[in-house]
Parts: structure tokens; C-alpha cells; sequence
């Protein structure tokens, strides 16, 4: 083949690929504008972190006298990388930037009411780090915990995107929960509601559904999931915003590789043993574990 046929080939495929009427394309949807980064998103959580650990992340020579002035150049930056990374999500919905007349001010906006909740993200964050070594005996120090626990990084990216979302902000929050689910093999939708003083011990595979609510001083270990039942699609009635994940009240441990799955509850001071399956509300103070194996059959999800 000459390189007059490969280009020719090249042609060819750039019009197949340009063309946005092909209808095995048409889902896939074409933006004219800058959209949202994800390494702007990475920039911006390693600032916060720096803000909310210091020392522990960004500059290491930070002490008392100078943390102010860090801090201040901290949260400068993080102002202007927030705006415009809102600006992009804000212009990611056509929806939603139909209805917004300026979405620079709107940007604006939205990042100083963040900027104004990051004093308590830092005091939820705190009494996670103190659930964590409080329930490890592993654990050396406050400091090994904010250094090495993956747990942090997913609370932090979580209690970011989580506070981003209540703001009405789009895309981004995903954005930053995937970087932790990445990083950490934890996953946490932004929308899950989670309380103080929240652990999550070891962490690989632990996956929590948009709309679980969790109490406080509850700790979660590897391999835990609180999730939804399976859907039929065909159910024209699903609604997606219905309440579908667990409800966990206080002081509720769950141990490894347990699966609590659709809108039950879980009451408060009990404890879930490893490989339990539960699909019904639990009452408070329950100790539950799988004594032995139960046979049963599934059909397209039913029955669950």
C-alpha cells in the first residue's frame, strides 16, 4: 500500500468518525465548548488536601508562623480552578445551561460557598481520622493514618464531591469521586449520605450507592456493598432518584465482603458478620452472621 492509499484511508475514516448523523455515533454526545479536566479536578483535591492536612500534603516546610500565608495561596488557587472547572460542568448539561444567564458569576458563586464549607469538611475529615485509629490497633499515629490510609483519600474526595453536589454542581463531583475509586479500589457515589466519625477499614471493594444514608460511628469493612436490587429495565415506574440503597443507623459495623442491598435498614448498634447477604431491615442491636450455606436460584435478578 502506497501513502497516497493510506491517506486516502485516512480521509475516508476522519469523514465516517466526523460525522455526527451515523446513527451507532448519535449517542455519543459532541461539545463545541472546553470541557470539565480531570487533572484540573486532581490539582484542586491535592490543594484541599494540603488545606485541610497541612504539612501532611503540598509544601512540608509549613509551620505555625508561615501556615496562614500557605494556606491563603492554597485557597487562592483553589478558588480560581474551581470556578472555571464549574463553569466547564455548568456548560456540560445543555439543560442546565439553558437556564443559567451567567455562567460565569454562577461559577463564581459556587466556588466561594465551597470555599465557605471546606472550615467543616476539615472537622468531618478530623473525627474520620480519629474513627480510624480509634478502631485499628494497627495504626501507629494520627499522622500514618492521613499519610497511608486509603480510606482518607476516599472520604476526602467523597465529602468534597459530596458538598459540591448539594451545591448543584455537574459533573464535577463524579469526576472527583472516580479519582478516588481509582486510586483506592473504593467506590462512593458523591450523593451518599454519610455521617461522623466514619471509618472504613482496609477498603478494597467497598462499594456505597447513591442514595444510602449512613449514620454516625459506623465502620465498614473490605468488600462491603450497599447497594440497589436488580432492576428490569422494562419497569417504566423505576424511578432514578428513588430511594434504593441501605439505610445504616448509628454505631453499625459491617464486617468483610457483606452485601446489604436495597431501601432496608439497618438499625443502630448492631453488627453484620463477613459473607452476609441481607435484603430485609435489620433491628437494632442484631448480631448477624451466615451460619451455613443456603442454596437458591435467581431468575433475570428476581427474588432478591
Amino acid at each position: 500500500m502506497t501513502n497516497l492509499d493510506a491517506l486516502k484511508a485516512i480521509q475516508e475514516n476522519v469523514d465516517i468518525l466526523s460525522n455526527q448523523l451515523v446513527d451507532d455515533y448519535k449517542y455519543i454526545p459532541q461539545y463545541e465548548h472546553l470541557l470539565p479536566s480531570s487533572k484540573k479536578a486532581e490539582e484542586i483535591m491535592s490543594l484541599i488536601r494540603s488545606v485541610i492536612f497541612p504539612g501532611y500534603s503540598g509544601d512540608r516546610t509549613i509551620r505555625k508562623h508561615s501556615l496562614p500565608f500557605h494556606i491563603g495561596v492554597y485557597l487562592e488557587r483553589i478558588y480560581s480552578l474551581l470556578k472555571e472547572q464549574i463553569h466547564c460542568g455548568l456548560s456540560f448539561d445543555p439543560e442546565i445551561s439553558a437556564n443559567i444567564s451567567n455562567k460565569d458569576q454562577e461559577a463564581s458563586n459556587l466556588a466561594v460557598t465551597f470555599i465557605n464549607a471546606i472550615p467543616n469538611l476539615k472537622r468531618l475529615l478530623s473525627k474520620d481520622v480519629k474513627a480510624i485509629i480509634d478502631g485499628n490497633p494497627a495504626t501507629q499515629s494520627y499522622g500514618e493514618v492521613i499519610f497511608c490510609y486509603p480510606a482518607i483519600t476516599a472520604l476526602l474526595h467523597h465529602r468534597v464531591a459530596h458538598e459540591l453536589l448539594k451545591q448543584g454542581v455537574p459533573i464535577l463531583p463524579r469526576i472527583i469521586s472516580e479519582l478516588a475509586h481509582s486510586a483506592t479500589g473504593i467506590d462512593i457515589h458523591p450523593a451518599a449520605q454519610i455521617g461522623e466519625y466514619f471509618s472504613i477499614d482496609h477498603g478494597t471493594g467497598v462499594v456505597i450507592g447513591k442514595t444510602t444514608i449512613i449514620g454516625n460511628h459506623v465502620r465498614l469493612y473490605q468488600g462491603v456493598t450497599l447497594g440497589s436490587k436488580s432492576l428490569i429495565l422494562e419497569n417504566l415506574s423505576y424511578q432514578a432518584d428513588a430511594p434504593r440503597h441501605p439505610i445504616l443507623e448509628d454505631n453499625v459495623t459491617i464486617y468483610s465482603s457483606s452485601s446489604i442491598l436495597g431501601r432496608v435498614t439497618i438499625g443502630h448498634d448492631s453488627v453484620i458478620g463477613g459473607n452476609v447477604w441481607i435484603t430485609q431491615d435489620v433491628a437494632p442491636y442484631s448480631r448477624i452472621i451466615q451460619q451455613k450455606a443456603i442454596e437458591g436460584s435467581f431468575i433475570d435478578g428476581l427474588g432478591i
